[in-house]
C-alpha cells in the first residue's frame, strides 16, 4: 500500500510549482509558440502541450497522484455532474448511474452505460503512463465516442473503465494482469467475443495491444484467454509500443508535443525497472512490456484475437514512428484484418483526450465516433 503524502513532499511540491510558474512553463510557452507559428499548427492546442511537457518531465508520479483525484472519485464526480446537463436529457437514467464491479486484486470495471442492456460494450484503458488516473476527458471519450456513437447508431452500447493499479504501487505486468482480467470478467459474464470491443489512449492503447498479444500468446505469468471468435475490434489511440525514443519523430516533436524523450525514459525505468537493463536487447521483461520490441513478435495472428483495428496518431507527437512501424507490421501479417489507421496532420499525442477536458467533440472526438458507428452499423 502506498503511503500518503508527506508534508515534506507537500513542501517539495509547493517548490516545484513556484519554479513552474517563474521558469519552466513561461520558457515552455515562448518555445511552443514559436515552433506553431513556424509549423501553422493550432497555437492554444500546443500552449496547452508546452504546460504538460513540463509537467510530466519534472513532477514525480507520487505529486502528479497528489494533485489528481482518484480514478474513482473522477468517475463519480462526472457521473453526477452529466446526470442533470441538457445535453445530454436524452439519455436513459441507467446509461447515468453509478457501476462499480470490483474484479480483486486492486482492480475495478466503471461502467458508462447500462451493461444490462447494451448489445455492445467497450473495455476501456485510460492513457497517463501508468502514474495518472481517469481524467474527465476520458470519461467525455467513453460518453461521445462510444456511448454516443451506439444512440446515433441504434446499437446500445456500455463501457467498462478499467480502474488498474497505478505506479508505485504496482509495476508491470501487474496492468496487464488486470486488463486480462476485465475481459475475462466480461466473458464470463455472458458477453460474446464479437460483442466486445477493447482500446485506450497513449499507455492505455499500450495495454490494448499488450492484452492482443496475451491473447495470442499467452504470457507466462498471467491466466490465458481462450476465445470461441475475434473481438469485434479494437482501438489504440496515440499508442505507446516502444521503449526506444531514438526515432526521427522524437527528434522533430519532443520539444512540442506532451511527452518527450526525458519523460517517456522515466517511464520505461518505472515500468519496468532499471534503466541500464533496459538497454539491453535480451531484457526478457522489457521485451514482453513493450509490444514493438519483443523478442517473438505477436504480430501473426492477431486476427485471432480481433476483426478490426483502428490506430491513430499525431503527425507532431514523438510516437508517430513506432505506431506507424506497428501498422505496418499488423497488415503485413494480418492482410485480411481491417485496419483504418489515422495520422492527423495538425496535431499532436492523445489531442483526442484534449478535446474530452474541454468537453467537445472535436475532429479527433468526431473522427472516432464515426469509426465507432460504422463499426456498430455492420451488425445491423
Amino acid at each position: 500500500m502506498t503511503p500518503p503524502f508527506s508534508n515534506a513532499e507537500k513542501f517539495l511540491l509547493v517548490a516545484r510549482q513556484v519554479c513552474f510558474v517563474l521558469w519552466y512553463i513561461p520558457v515552455a510557452l515562448l518555445h511552443s509558440s514559436l515552433v506553431a507559428w513556424d509549423r501553422g499548427l493550432p497555437l492554444r492546442l500546443f500552449l496547452i502541450c508546452g504546460v504538460f511537457n513540463v509537467v510530466l518531465a519534472v513532477l514525480r508520479p507520487r505529486e502528479i497522484q497528489f494533485l489528481c483525484t482518484s480514478t474513482q472519485e473522477t468517475y463519480r464526480a462526472w457521473m453526477r455532474r452529466n446526470t442533470s446537463k441538457k445535453e445530454i436529457a436524452g439519455a436513459f437514467p441507467s446509461q447515468l448511474s453509478l457501476d462499480i464491479e470490483p474484479l480483486g486484486g486492486g482492480a475495478s470495471l466503471l461502467w458508462v452505460g447500462d451493461r444490462r442492456t447494451a448489445k455492445k460494450v467497450v473495455l476501456f484503458f485510460h492513457g497517463g503512463g501508468f502514474i495518472t488516473p481517469l481524467l474527465p476527458g476520458h470519461m467525455e471519450i467513453c460518453w461521445r465516442a462510444c456511448v454516443g456513437a451506439g444512440t446515433e447508431s441504434g446499437t446500445e452500447v456500455a463501457v467498462a473503465i478499467l480502474e488498474y493499479t497505478l505506479y508505485p504501487a504496482a509495476t508491470y505486468p501487474t496492468q496487464l494482469r488486470q486488463a486480462s482480467s476485465g475481459l475475462s470478467h466480461l466473458l464470463s459474464s455472458g458477453f460474446l467475443p464479437q460483442d466486445i470491443i477493447i482500446g485506450g489512449d497513449s499507455a492505455g492503447g499500450k495495454l490494448t495491444a499488450q492484452l492482443l498479444c496475451h491473447v495470442v500468446r499467452s504470457h507466462p505469468e498471467l491466466v490465458p484467454i481462450h476465445l470461441d471468435s475475434p473481438l469485434a475490434a479494437t482501438f489504440l489511440i496515440s499508442p505507446w509500443l516502444s521503449r526506444y525514443t531514438d526515432d526521427q519523430s522524437y527528434a522533430e516533436n519532443g520539444s512540442i508535443d506532451m511527452i518527450s524523450s526525458k519523460s517517456v525514459g522515466e517511464m520505461v525505468r518505472r515500468l519496468c525497472g532499471d534503466p541500464h537493463e533496459m538497454k539491453s536487447e535480451k531484457s526478457e521483461l522489457a521485451s514482453r512490456a513493450f509490444p514493438l520490441d519483443m523478442e517473438v513478435p505477436c504480430f501473426e495472428g492477431l486476427g485471432v484475437a480481433t476483426r478490426q483495428m483502428y490506430v491513430t496518431v499525431g503527425y507532431h507527437e514523438v510516437f508517430r514512428e513506432q505506431c506507424m512501424s506497428y501498422v505496418r507490421q499488423v497488415r503485413r501479417f494480418n492482410p485480411e484484418m481491417k485496419v483504418q489507421f489515422d495520422v492527423q496532420e495538425k496535431f499532436a499525442h492523445d489531442f483526442l483526450l484534449l478535446e474530452g477536458l474541454e468537453e467537445r467533440s472535436g475532429e479527433c472526438m468526431l473522427a472516432m465516433k464515426e469509426w465507432m458507428k460504422s463499426l456498430l452499423m455492420e451488425d445491423v
